[in-house]
């Protein structure tokens, strides 16, 4: 029998209980639809105490389309977004920013998950040239895809050098509870005080049942988006229930809680695989994500009672997400099952 947890990701955790609470709570007669209704804005003024009073936030169902939906909202389809080559935007959107911008992705080597002033100098060239695309905006994901988080000063510094060289910093937050709290900073501190200039606020990857928001830092740049949502297919009916569980994720630090737990379960199961020589730690964990080298037999052996992912055939490294609901046993459990896996 395979364990009720898997550490595959964390978008096949269960719902936390006080989501599913807060679901409930606004399932009662009739409100008006498409956002109009009083849970919509009190998740709204939610945002707006952890980011700022005037901030702009929208709604949408899932990462992808918050994506897609921020980097149109600030491009040109002659434009291109610059990114990590390993970023989700470019490795697991199937080209939809691409199709709903009609910009041009550029993918840069990033050993560490993590772009660089350095490494996005690179890409800026051509500028006013009709041939070729220009550069208008930089996309970092914090946490990145490889379970490394950018320190306050990196991400400042990709935003100075974005606005000085007229473009914009989009942040992919699909795990930014997960960031913040590694970085001991408030969502705002994370995000809005270090240049940011728009947000895809994740919450599914935190306890929600899927629900995901577009913070707008700059205001400018919403414009029309309540248009462009409706066009991406992203306006939701009955919006209350999105709103109820941003809402009860931004209340009480549930998001902090959550994000909390998963990343003291990510250090504990690092802990434990470095007690075992024939497993290999690739990446730094700072987030909630553990990514390993170990011999492929084992790793056969391992997804026989264990679903998760390899996330390189040829290198043999898999990848290991914790969860908000992830337990100490569950990690001591798994840990034990890869030593016998690894022994043969």
């Amino acid at each position: 029998m395979k364990p009720a947890r898997s550490f595959a990701s964390d978008n096949n955790a269960s719902v936390h209980p006080k989501v599913l609470q807060a679901i409930a709570a606004v399932n009662q007669g009739h409100v008006v639809g498409y956002g109009d209704d009083p849970y919509t804005q009190a998740a709204t003024r939610k945002f707006k105490q952890h980011f700022g009073a005037d901030v702009e936030v929208f709604l949408v169902f899932n990462g992808t389309a918050a994506n897609c939906l921020s980097l149109k909202a600030m491009t040109e389809s002659f434009h291109a977004v610059i990114c990590s080559e390993d970023a989700h935007i470019y490795t697991d959107e199937c080209g939809a920013p691409e199709k709903f911008t009609g910009c041009k992705l550029i993918d840069l080597p990033t050993p560490d998950g993590k772009l660089t002033v350095k490494t996005i100098a690179h890409a800026y060239h051509n500028i006013g040239d009709q041939h070729h695309v220009q550069p208008r905006v930089v996309s970092i994901t914090q946490a990145t895809e490889l379970g490394t988080v950018y320190t306050p000063r990196e991400v400042r510094d990709l935003a100075r050098y974005a606005h000085s060289h007229e473009m914009f910093l989009h942040m992919d937050g699909a795990r930014i509870a997960n960031a913040a709290v590694s970085l001991g900073l408030t969502l705002r501190e994370a995000t809005r005080d270090l240049g940011v200039d728009v947000l895809s606020f994740g919450g599914t990857k935190n306890g929600a049942m899927g629900a995901e928001a577009v913070v707008f830092f700059d205001k400018k740049l919403s414009r029309d988006f309540l248009y462009r949502r409706k066009q991406g297919m992203q306006l939701a009916s009955k919006s209350r229930y999105i709103a109820a569980q941003l809402d009860a994720l931004l209340s009480n630090n549930l998001w902090r809680k959550n994000a909390e737990n998963a990343n003291r379960r990510a250090e504990l199961l690092e802990k434990e695989l470095r007690k075992i020589p024939q497993v290999k730690i690739v990446y730094k964990v700072e987030a909630n994500g553990v990514f390993a080298q170990l011999p492929r037999a084992a790793i056969t052996k391992l997804q026989q009672r264990y679903f998760f992912y390899v996330w390189n055939e040829e290198r043999s490294l898999v990848r290991w997400m914790c969860s908000f609901d992830t337990t100490e046993r569950d990690v001591k459990q798994f840990a034990k099952l890869v030593s016998k896996a690894v022994d043969g």
